[in-house]
């Protein structure tokens, strides 16, 4: 619930030795990785443009420290910049991946073979032309898009910022990830492999809309894992931490993406599968991460706040020693006898 997170409201996040967030450091470590693949696949024409985006996203992550700290615009540039720029992150994936063609679909219909005995997303939507069914998957399919700004646009209109860049941190890892996995191990999925199917399921608006909007916007060979399935369950997971009953009503629209994305014929049973685990994965990793990172911040709030400890003073004799006052008083009598 929100008042349960209200400390986090005005609190600034910890920042590394660098100035920077998590998201900035993941940011930075994707430029720098992709960067190095780039070099790998790309012919020698073409890399320049390539490393100039990739630069550009290593100045980004490292000048956005600063700039939240210089008022409102700057802070909502530095905490939204990583989602603002997806789409030139994914286009390129696609370019890449396209520029040579290289997909190993092959290997992914073996796992599917084996591990379910038949290939589940050629199968299901022509044993199953349910117009209904067709109607509540696919609508669960383009979900994904309310479900990635859910938890972060959620925590930010209601001044939870720190909360927010944790949730951002761990949608955005999961980005990352799953781009470089694209990159090294290109998949196009089953729309570039099997025939489309042709029922009932097929010819309703909801599908014609949502395959007609995949041929705009789909990059090539990024199919496994599935992106749209891990991201929309780290982004589930981050708001179960931060905003429980958020959290709770994005469970069902993550289902039913994590099911259309097979029914529709967009993606392998096996893309699905890895998904969960790379989305579950990253949850787990920045819930780790935030706790090391919360008990580290404690204990250097403790270490700030423990009294210093306190020196004697020898100017009066109450602060002498017992043994020493005790010799005093004695010599004193001693003094007055003589």
């Amino acid at each position: 619930m929100i008042a349960s997170r209200s400390s986090s409201r005005e609190r600034v996040p910890r920042e590394g030795r660098f100035g920077g967030t998590a998201v900035d450091r993941w940011t930075l470590g994707y430029s720098v990785v992709v960067a190095a693949v780039l070099v790998w696949r790309v012919p020698n024409e073409r890399l320049p443009m390539f490393l100039a985006v990739h630069i550009l996203l290593a100045t980004l992550a490292l000048v956005m420290p600063r700039a939240r700290r210089a008022g409102s615009v700057g802070r909502f540039l530095g905490d939204w910049y990583p989602l603002l720029l997806l789409t030139a992150l994914y286009t390129e994936v696609g370019l890449v991946n396209l520029g040579d063609g290289r997909a190993f679909d092959r290997i992914v219909l073996g796992w599917e073979q084996a591990l379910f005995g038949f290939q589940p997303a050629r199968e299901w939507i022509r044993w199953s032309p349910s117009i209904w069914l067709s109607w509540v998957l696919h609508l669960g399919y383009l979900a994904y898009y309310p479900i990635i700004v859910a938890a972060p646009l959620a925590l930010w209109l209601t001044g939870q910022r720190e909360a927010m860049l944790r949730a951002m941190t761990t949608i955005m890892a999961t980005f990352y990830l799953c781009y470089v996995a694209f990159l090294l191990f290109p998949v196009v999925g089953p729309r570039h492999v099997f025939p489309a199917a042709d029922n009932a399921a097929t010819q309703t608006a909801i599908a014609q809309l949502t395959a007609q909007f995949l041929d705009h916007v789909a990059a090539w060979g990024a199919a496994f894992p599935s992106s749209h399935v891990a991201v929309s369950v780290a982004g589930t997971a981050a708001a179960l931490r931060e905003w429980r009953a958020l959290g709770l009503v994005l469970v069902a629209p993550t289902t039913l993406l994590a099911l259309g994305s097979v029914y529709g014929q967009f993606h392998y049973a096996v893309d699905a599968l890895s998904g969960i685990g790379v989305g579950a994965a990253a949850a787990a990793g920045a819930w780790l991460a935030s706790r090391q990172t919360a008990a580290a911040a404690r204990h250097d709030t403790g270490h700030c706040n423990a009294p210093e400890p306190a020196v004697p003073s020898v100017d009066g004799p109450e602060n002498l020693p017992n043994w020493t006052t005790r010799a005093a008083s004695n010599r004193r009598r001693t003094s007055d006898r003589s």
